[in-house]
């Protein structure tokens, strides 16, 4: 009788040995925050930034991808979106695209009107964006009156005849700066295809963005001053309404402060080499712990 009771317990320790492995090997994520992302990179990369923010509070947290994260996170079943200000409002609101909002206080308040009812956006990154920026050799840059490392958008309405601009297949850009109305651009299928051409004279000026990795030094970015010619795109983290906690809220909030323009280009400089793009957000919020 001994025997059989001590068999029985051998058992059941050992059933409860394998379950608690199973349930470490699958681990129940139903109540974690999640972060979704578009299927690319960089929206994965910006989702890991956010799920890095929420771990560092302590917060249970994981990261989804869905063709249309928008919609999962009307739905409910994100939790959390990070987007760039411009592209949410230009989605929203296809009309905003050429309106007078450029400036970056102007856009997070336009596309905040226009977000459907259950969501809402935390604190943007006034230094972290990723807006279209136009770029044109040293040579132009000087011909243009600027110099061969600096020059302002505000000289292209002046050289507005007769411009040919490049841009990447796929990817948007502004129809007009200020007063200059652009020509159709001529596309390119890569950066490297394009920036050749631009070198070589065969365009005026071609498209990128800021946060772009491959915009070699040898180029010069028309930077936008005040007030903006070009729309804002500020990384910016959507949220459910009354689904966060005041900590895991603070957490999301908390990125706008350390977040630039430079990090993220870094950060996708890395992942275009190869790299893990939520191991190289954690990587970065390491080095930049958020405030408690």
């Amino acid at each position: 009788m001994k025997a059989r009771r001590l068999a029985a317990t051998l058992l059941a320790a050992a059933l409860a040995v394998l379950v608690w492995a199973g349930c470490a090997a699958h681990p129940d994520n139903r109540h974690d925050v999640v972060v979704g992302s578009g299927p690319d990179a960089e929206s994965t990369l910006l989702a890991g930034v956010y799920l890095a923010a929420l771990r560092s509070y302590g917060v249970a947290a994981h990261t989804q991808a869905a063709a249309d994260p928008m919609a999962e996170l009307d739905s409910g079943a994100f939790t959390v979106v990070p987007v760039l200000t411009g592209q949410m409002l230009q989605t929203l609101r296809p009309g905003e695209a050429q309106s007078d909002a450029k400036s970056d206080a102007q856009v997070y308040r336009a596309m905040v009107s226009a977000l459907p009812e259950g969501v809402a956006a935390g604190d943007y990154a006034t230094a972290g964006e990723d807006k279209p920026v136009l770029l044109v050799t040293a040579t132009t840059a000087t011909a243009w009156g600027g110099n061969d490392r600096n020059a302002d958008l505000s000289l292209l309405p002046k050289h507005c005849d007769g411009l040919a601009v490049g841009l990447v297949t796929g990817r948007r850009a502004p129809a007009a700066i200020g007063s200059c109305r652009l020509p159709a651009p001529r596309e390119f299928p890569d950066d490297a295809t394009m920036f050749a051409a631009l070198r070589a004279g065969q365009v005026t000026a071609a498209w990128a963005t800021t946060a772009d990795p491959s915009i070699p030094g040898d180029l010069v970015s028309l930077a936008d001053g005040k007030p903006a010619l070009i729309q804002a795109e500020n990384v910016v983290p959507l949220y459910r309404r009354n689904a966060l906690t005041d900590r895991q809220l603070l957490a999301i909030n908390e990125v706008a402060g350390v977040l630039d323009t430079a990090a993220l280009a870094d950060m996708r400089r890395q992942v275009a080499g190869g790299a893990d793009p939520l191991a190289v957000a954690g990587a970065w919020l390491a080095e930049h712990p958020l405030g408690r």
